[in-house]
């Protein structure tokens, strides 16, 4: 074991010098600023398209010097390095761009080792990037890590600047990764479900997903009796009106009391003015666990007020995030529009709310919906700047 050390700390000892000496037998790699003289044969030996570069009267067998394109000084001294040494680098910070470099010059092995090092660093900022690296070069294995990753929890990878970018820098490559993504599974004893709306997670950019109940009506003591028994006597108008009351205040409690009572979470108007329910209520103020538990209690997520706006307008409108994931895994339709065309990702995109947009997107929400005045998101994400909305849109 120790000899087995010793040699490889030699081999490591001499790669510098390696790379400083020039004969004959020479070949100098330039990317950017950085220059390194290689061995040709180390160069053909280890890679089947040096191998043929030297081989045929190219100019960078006569000339004795090759330019590596789209691959920087650091990157290119680490691919050598393992031409050299075939020790795969553990540097997370670069693996991507050397699996890149390793797929361009046909280093399978080097390729293969990157390709596991990416998948081990999957997190919510990187996933995309990753998905979108094994699908324009190939790599079955990590293409499939980053998808069920993804999967896990889809609207916090696609409200990430990592997501962003790839819509950018990388459209074509990222609607193969969105088509991958809505495929159904592979067929067993039982069709699996395949919609991306009803898990709903939550996690922290830079960090693996942390995967959360699906909205269901959540488990709460029983009401105090003597309270329920209170609200039963109140006429049903009464009992409605303070649900609705509850509702625009998020007191979850009462909203419980209510519904023991016999209160109606389909019911109208409830003295709102706006023909609305009490979950539009719960969604144009942001409340949360008001909102799961009406829809958890039987409320319509695509309930239309006097203007045929949906809860989810109203939560997209001001930005309330939570209360469009809550929506959104009850079914929620993303595409609804009001009386005068808007959706509620045209709201989303006019008030600015990119997270809000991100999350209707990921649920199918349709890009190039106009509302009367035929402006559409990505006109309202230009007018106010925000370019990273815009990219979302583009």
């Amino acid at each position: 074991m120790e000899a087995v050390k010793g040699t490889k700390e030699t081999t490591a000892v001499g790669i510098g010098a390696f790379l400083d000496a020039g004969d004959c037998a020479m070949v100098i790699l330039v990317a950017g600023d950085t220059r390194l003289v290689v061995h040709r044969a180390v160069l053909a030996d280890r890679s089947p398209v040096f191998a043929a570069m030297f081989r045929h009267d190219t100019l960078e067998a006569s000339s004795g010097e090759v330019n590596i394109e789209d691959v920087g000084g650091p990157v290119l001294r680490e691919l050598v390095s393992y031409l050299y040494t075939l020790q795969a680098p553990q540097l997370p910070g670069t693996a991507q761009q050397l699996l890149a470099a390793a797929d361009k010059y046909g280093v399978s092995r080097l390729k293969a080792e990157c390709e596991r090092q990416v998948a081990a660093q999957l997190t919510v900022e990187t996933a995309a990037a990753a998905a979108v690296l094994a699908v324009r070069h190939s790599c079955s294995d990590l293409k499939h890590a980053a998808l069920a990753f993804i999967k896990t929890c889809p609207f916090e990878v696609m409200a990430t600047r990592g997501w962003a970018d790839a819509m950018l820098n990388q459209p074509k490559d990222l609607v193969q990764v969105s088509q991958l993504l809505n495929d159904p599974p592979p067929q067993t004893s039982a069709p699996a479900a395949t919609s991306l709306r009803p898990a709903i997670t939550t996690a922290t950019a830079g960090a693996p997903c942390q995967t959360r109940a699906t909205v269901v009506l959540p488990t709460y003591p029983p009401p105090d009796e003597a309270t329920v028994s209170q609200m039963r006597s109140l006429s049903t108008k009464e009992r409605n009106w303070k649900l609705f009351e509850a509702a625009w205040q998020g007191a979850v409690g009462e909203l419980r009391a209510l519904v023991a009572a016999g209160a109606d979470v389909l019911a109208k108007d409830g003295g709102c003015g706006w023909d609305g329910t009490a979950l539009h209520c719960a969604a144009q103020h942001g409340h949360v666990e008001a909102a799961r538990f009406l829809v958890g209690a039987g409320a319509a997520v695509d309930a239309r007020d006097v203007d045929q706006r949906t809860p989810m307008h109203f939560a997209a409108e001001n930005g309330h995030a939570a209360v469009v994931e809550v929506l959104l895994a009850a079914s929620a339709d993303p595409n609804a529009t009001d009386l005068t065309g808007w959706t509620p990702l045209l709201w989303a995109a006019a008030r600015d709310h990119a997270d809000v947009a991100a999350l209707l997107l990921a649920a199918g929400a349709e890009r190039g919906t106009r509302n009367v005045d035929g402006r559409t998101a990505l006109d309202f994400a230009s007018e106010n700047n925000n370019r990273r909305l815009m990219a979302m849109l583009f």
